[in-house]
């Protein structure tokens, strides 16, 4: 009997309409700390992480919106962090405007919350909307202790639901978190931080800058120290007598 074979049928599905969906409003809305706390988590990892490992690519995207559901209104985390995808080539494009679910194929694996008052819901509402969500990793970051007497929470979605984490590590995204007190472009404050796998900083541009120059200023000492002792020798030599090969 000959065997019949068919061919799977392809099911187009169509974009969705973004004509009445509001990409960004232009309204700033946040404080000189968020703003620059947001840069700094997503500019560090530009300058100094390589990603996860396996050369797997990433994006950090700050103050951006985040759409699940394209009749429901974006939430617009402070920081969030998306492994294995890229940014498109047309970001002007309305549908790579925001943060699309449906365009990037997955939620992103990590969102950061900067809590500035108590009326976003950061430990309520945004807990529950992030989990629905999928997003693997939800951390909140109280810099004045508004919500409760702690600066910082660390949530891992197990099942349907956040569990919050008995330390900072996020398995699977590679990164680490720690609180760490020092300037950052000209404010001194307590700020939130990434760590690698060997719980070091994640430097930023400045940093990566300034440790440069001081492995360089160290090897030039190296250099100028073995140049004495050389020349030190030579004139040992030349005083018993002895004229050192060229």
């Amino acid at each position: 009997m000959a065997q019949i074979v068919l061919e799977p049928e392809v099911i187009e599905i169509p974009e969705p309409d973004l004509t009445n969906v509001i990409t960004e409003d232009d309204t700033p809305v946040d404080n000189i700390f968020s703003e620059k706390q947001q840069r700094l988590l997503a500019d560090s990892l530009y300058t100094s992480w390589a990603g996860p490992g396996d050369e797997r690519p990433f994006i950090a995207l700050a103050n951006v919106g985040l759409f699940y559901h394209v009749d429901r209104p974006a939430i617009v985390p402070d920081v969030l962090v998306s492994l294995d995808v890229i940014l498109p080539e047309e970001v002007w494009q309305k549908k790579h405007r925001s943060y699309f679910v449906w365009e990037y194929g997955k939620p992103p694996d990590v969102v950061v919350e900067v809590v500035s008052n108590r009326k976003g819901g950061e430990l309520g509402e945004k807990v529950r909307r992030y989990a629905r969500m999928g997003i693997a990793y939800y951390v909140v970051f109280d810099p004045e202790e508004q919500l409760d007497d702690r600066m910082l929470y660390l949530f891992e979605r197990r099942h349907l639901d956040y569990v919050e984490r008995g330390d900072l590590w996020l398995p699977g995204v590679e990164l680490g978190l720690t609180l760490w007190n020092g300037e950052y472009q000209g404010l001194e404050a307590t700020w939130l931080r990434w760590l690698d796998r060997e719980g070091q900083l994640i430097l930023t541009g400045a940093e990566a800058a300034a440790e440069a120059r001081q492995q360089a200023e160290q090897e030039y000492q190296r250099a100028e120290q073995e140049r004495q002792r050389a020349e030190k020798l030579v004139a040992q030599l030349r005083a018993a007598g002895i004229e050192p090969e060229a």
